[in-house]
Protein backbone atom coordinates (compact mmCIF):
# COMPACT_ATOMS: atom_id res chain seq x y z
CA UNK A 1 0.00 0.00 0.00
CA UNK A 2 1.44 3.39 -0.95
CA UNK A 3 1.77 6.22 1.54
CA UNK A 4 0.78 9.02 -0.85
CA UNK A 5 -2.45 9.78 -2.65
CA UNK A 6 -2.09 9.91 -6.42
CA UNK A 7 -4.63 12.13 -8.14
CA UNK A 8 -2.92 13.04 -11.39
CA UNK A 9 -5.90 14.74 -12.97
CA UNK A 10 -5.70 15.69 -16.67
CA UNK A 11 -2.32 14.98 -18.19
CA UNK A 12 -0.66 16.63 -21.19
CA UNK A 13 -1.31 14.83 -24.48
CA UNK A 14 1.48 12.46 -25.51
CA UNK A 15 2.20 10.38 -28.59
CA UNK A 16 4.36 7.33 -29.20
CA UNK A 17 4.96 4.18 -27.19
CA UNK A 18 3.03 3.58 -23.98
CA UNK A 19 6.27 3.50 -21.98
CA UNK A 20 7.19 6.96 -23.28
CA UNK A 21 3.69 8.20 -22.46
CA UNK A 22 4.12 6.95 -18.90
CA UNK A 23 7.51 8.68 -18.61
CA UNK A 24 5.98 11.93 -19.89
CA UNK A 25 3.11 11.60 -17.40
CA UNK A 26 5.41 10.99 -14.43
CA UNK A 27 7.67 13.90 -15.37
CA UNK A 28 4.63 16.18 -15.76
CA UNK A 29 3.28 15.04 -12.38
CA UNK A 30 6.63 15.76 -10.71
CA UNK A 31 6.95 19.16 -12.41
CA UNK A 32 3.47 20.21 -11.26
CA UNK A 33 3.89 18.84 -7.74
CA UNK A 34 1.25 16.13 -8.08
CA UNK A 35 3.95 13.55 -7.34
CA UNK A 36 6.27 14.63 -4.53
CA UNK A 37 9.84 13.62 -3.64
CA UNK A 38 10.09 11.25 -0.70
CA UNK A 39 6.47 10.07 -0.85
CA UNK A 40 5.96 6.35 -1.44
CA UNK A 41 3.82 5.34 -4.41
CA UNK A 42 3.10 1.98 -6.01
CA UNK A 43 3.30 0.67 -9.57
CA UNK A 44 -0.35 -0.50 -9.33
CA UNK A 45 -1.46 2.91 -8.09
CA UNK A 46 0.32 4.72 -10.92
CA UNK A 47 -0.99 2.30 -13.57
CA UNK A 48 -4.56 2.85 -12.35
CA UNK A 49 -4.11 6.64 -12.30
CA UNK A 50 -2.80 6.59 -15.87
CA UNK A 51 -5.35 4.02 -17.03
CA UNK A 52 -2.50 1.87 -18.38
CA UNK A 53 -1.45 -1.71 -17.90
CA UNK A 54 1.33 -2.26 -15.35
CA UNK A 55 3.88 -3.45 -17.95
CA UNK A 56 4.58 -0.11 -19.72
CA UNK A 57 4.33 1.71 -16.38
CA UNK A 58 6.92 -0.56 -14.82
CA UNK A 59 9.17 -0.21 -17.91
CA UNK A 60 8.90 3.57 -17.60
CA UNK A 61 9.78 3.45 -13.92
CA UNK A 62 12.77 1.18 -14.57
CA UNK A 63 14.03 3.71 -17.12
CA UNK A 64 13.52 6.54 -14.63
CA UNK A 65 15.31 4.53 -11.94
CA UNK A 66 18.33 4.10 -14.25
CA UNK A 67 18.81 7.86 -14.39
CA UNK A 68 18.03 8.48 -10.72
CA UNK A 69 14.52 9.97 -10.89
CA UNK A 70 12.89 7.27 -8.75
CA UNK A 71 14.01 4.50 -6.42
CA UNK A 72 12.18 1.18 -6.13
CA UNK A 73 11.41 -0.22 -2.70
CA UNK A 74 9.87 -3.48 -1.49
CA UNK A 75 6.47 -4.69 -2.73
CA UNK A 76 6.27 -2.63 -5.91
CA UNK A 77 6.74 0.66 -4.06
CA UNK A 78 8.85 3.55 -5.30
CA UNK A 79 9.78 7.08 -4.26
CA UNK A 80 10.58 10.18 -6.32
CA UNK A 81 14.16 11.39 -5.87
CA UNK A 82 15.47 14.91 -6.27
CA UNK A 83 18.15 15.45 -8.95
CA UNK A 84 21.52 15.42 -7.24
CA UNK A 85 23.85 18.37 -7.97
CA UNK A 86 26.91 16.15 -8.40
CA UNK A 87 25.12 14.04 -11.04
CA UNK A 88 24.41 17.12 -13.12
CA UNK A 89 27.98 18.39 -12.67
CA UNK A 90 29.32 15.02 -13.84
CA UNK A 91 27.15 15.18 -16.96
CA UNK A 92 28.47 18.62 -17.86
CA UNK A 93 32.06 17.61 -17.16
CA UNK A 94 31.71 14.97 -19.88
CA UNK A 95 29.84 17.29 -22.23
CA UNK A 96 32.57 19.91 -21.90
CA UNK A 97 35.21 17.28 -22.64
CA UNK A 98 33.41 16.21 -25.81
CA UNK A 99 31.52 19.21 -27.19
CA UNK A 100 34.21 21.88 -26.88
CA UNK A 101 36.73 20.03 -29.09
CA UNK A 102 33.84 19.01 -31.38
CA UNK A 103 32.95 22.66 -31.95
CA UNK A 104 36.62 23.44 -32.66
CA UNK A 105 36.85 20.56 -35.14
CA UNK A 106 33.56 21.43 -36.86
CA UNK A 107 34.79 24.99 -37.38
CA UNK A 108 38.17 23.93 -38.75
CA UNK A 109 36.81 23.24 -42.22
CA UNK A 110 33.01 23.67 -42.30
CA UNK A 111 31.27 22.22 -45.33
CA UNK A 112 29.17 24.61 -47.47
CA UNK A 113 25.99 22.95 -46.14
CA UNK A 114 26.86 23.33 -42.45
CA UNK A 115 26.12 27.09 -42.05
CA UNK A 116 22.77 26.65 -43.79
CA UNK A 117 21.82 23.71 -41.57
CA UNK A 118 22.88 25.56 -38.41
CA UNK A 119 20.87 28.61 -39.50
CA UNK A 120 17.80 26.43 -40.03
CA UNK A 121 18.03 25.03 -36.49
CA UNK A 122 18.53 28.56 -35.11
CA UNK A 123 15.40 29.68 -36.96
CA UNK A 124 13.42 26.84 -35.33
CA UNK A 125 14.80 27.77 -31.91
CA UNK A 126 14.01 31.45 -32.38
CA UNK A 127 10.46 30.72 -33.52
CA UNK A 128 9.85 28.34 -30.60
CA UNK A 129 11.30 30.86 -28.13
CA UNK A 130 8.91 33.56 -29.36
CA UNK A 131 5.99 31.14 -29.04
CA UNK A 132 7.08 29.91 -25.61
CA UNK A 133 7.11 26.36 -27.00
CA UNK A 134 9.64 24.68 -24.71
CA UNK A 135 9.24 21.20 -26.26
CA UNK A 136 9.97 22.36 -29.83
CA UNK A 137 12.76 24.61 -28.58
CA UNK A 138 14.42 21.71 -26.71
CA UNK A 139 14.28 19.53 -29.82
CA UNK A 140 15.83 22.23 -32.01
CA UNK A 141 18.48 22.90 -29.36
CA UNK A 142 19.34 19.20 -29.29
CA UNK A 143 19.48 19.06 -33.09
CA UNK A 144 21.83 22.05 -33.28
CA UNK A 145 24.31 20.56 -30.82
CA UNK A 146 23.97 17.18 -32.52
CA UNK A 147 24.72 18.73 -35.91
CA UNK A 148 27.96 20.23 -34.59
CA UNK A 149 28.96 16.86 -33.11
CA UNK A 150 28.13 15.16 -36.42
CA UNK A 151 30.23 17.72 -38.31
CA UNK A 152 33.16 16.90 -36.01
CA UNK A 153 33.02 13.33 -37.29
CA UNK A 154 33.13 11.38 -33.99
CA UNK A 155 30.06 9.14 -33.90
CA UNK A 156 30.85 7.78 -30.42
CA UNK A 157 31.07 11.26 -28.89
CA UNK A 158 27.82 12.14 -30.59
CA UNK A 159 26.08 9.07 -29.12
CA UNK A 160 27.46 9.73 -25.63
CA UNK A 161 26.25 13.33 -25.61
CA UNK A 162 22.82 12.27 -26.88
CA UNK A 163 22.54 9.79 -24.00
CA UNK A 164 23.67 12.39 -21.47
CA UNK A 165 21.13 14.91 -22.72
CA UNK A 166 18.39 12.28 -22.47
CA UNK A 167 19.43 11.65 -18.86
CA UNK A 168 19.25 15.39 -18.15
CA UNK A 169 15.77 15.49 -19.71
CA UNK A 170 14.53 12.57 -17.63
CA UNK A 171 15.95 14.16 -14.50
CA UNK A 172 13.79 17.15 -15.28
CA UNK A 173 16.76 19.49 -15.18
CA UNK A 174 16.00 22.65 -17.14
CA UNK A 175 16.80 26.32 -16.66
CA UNK A 176 14.06 27.52 -19.00
CA UNK A 177 11.58 29.87 -17.29
CA UNK A 178 13.33 29.36 -13.93
CA UNK A 179 16.63 31.21 -14.17
CA UNK A 180 16.52 32.34 -17.82
CA UNK A 181 14.07 32.53 -20.68
CA UNK A 182 14.06 30.54 -23.90
CA UNK A 183 15.23 33.71 -25.65
CA UNK A 184 18.19 33.94 -23.26
CA UNK A 185 19.16 30.35 -24.07
CA UNK A 186 18.68 30.97 -27.79
CA UNK A 187 20.95 34.02 -27.64
CA UNK A 188 23.77 31.93 -26.16
CA UNK A 189 23.85 29.89 -29.37
CA UNK A 190 24.39 32.91 -31.63
CA UNK A 191 28.18 33.22 -31.13
CA UNK A 192 28.60 29.44 -31.42
CA UNK A 193 26.83 29.30 -34.78
CA UNK A 194 28.62 32.44 -35.98
CA UNK A 195 32.06 31.02 -35.10
CA UNK A 196 31.45 27.57 -36.60
CA UNK A 197 29.93 29.03 -39.78
CA UNK A 198 32.82 31.50 -40.14
CA UNK A 199 35.43 28.77 -39.75
CA UNK A 200 36.88 30.18 -36.50
CA UNK A 201 37.89 27.09 -34.44
CA UNK A 202 39.09 28.85 -31.29
CA UNK A 203 36.05 31.11 -31.07
CA UNK A 204 33.79 28.11 -31.66
CA UNK A 205 35.44 26.18 -28.83
CA UNK A 206 35.36 29.12 -26.43
CA UNK A 207 31.74 30.05 -27.08
CA UNK A 208 30.65 26.42 -26.73
CA UNK A 209 32.55 26.23 -23.43
CA UNK A 210 30.89 29.42 -22.17
CA UNK A 211 27.41 28.16 -23.09
CA UNK A 212 27.88 24.75 -21.44
CA UNK A 213 29.40 26.25 -18.29
CA UNK A 214 26.56 28.75 -17.98
CA UNK A 215 23.94 26.02 -18.37
CA UNK A 216 25.68 23.47 -16.18
CA UNK A 217 26.40 25.86 -13.33
CA UNK A 218 22.78 27.09 -13.28
CA UNK A 219 21.45 23.52 -13.20
CA UNK A 220 23.82 22.54 -10.37
CA UNK A 221 22.75 25.58 -8.32
CA UNK A 222 19.11 24.79 -9.08
CA UNK A 223 19.47 21.19 -7.88
CA UNK A 224 21.47 22.23 -4.81
CA UNK A 225 18.72 24.62 -3.75
CA UNK A 226 16.57 21.62 -2.79
CA UNK A 227 19.40 19.83 -0.95
CA UNK A 228 20.34 21.19 2.46
CA UNK A 229 24.01 21.53 3.35
CA UNK A 230 25.20 21.36 -0.26
CA UNK A 231 27.58 23.95 -1.72
CA UNK A 232 27.01 24.01 -5.50
CA UNK A 233 30.20 25.94 -6.22
CA UNK A 234 32.31 23.37 -4.38
CA UNK A 235 30.71 20.59 -6.41
CA UNK A 236 31.12 22.51 -9.66
CA UNK A 237 34.76 23.47 -9.16
CA UNK A 238 35.75 20.01 -7.94
CA UNK A 239 34.47 18.41 -11.16
CA UNK A 240 34.78 21.16 -13.76
CA UNK A 241 37.43 23.67 -12.82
Amino acid sequence: MADGELDLGPLPPATGRRMEQAITAVRAAIDTGRMRPGVKYSVYQLADALNMSRTPVREALLRLEEVGVIKFEARQGFRILLPQPHEIAEIFAVRLALEVPAARRAATAPTPDLPRALAAHRARMRSAARAGDESTFARADFDLHDLILAAAGNARSRAIVAALRETTRLLGASTADTTRTLTDIDDEHTPIVTAVSAGDPEAAAETMRTHLITTGRLLVHQAAHACSGVDPETIWTSLIE
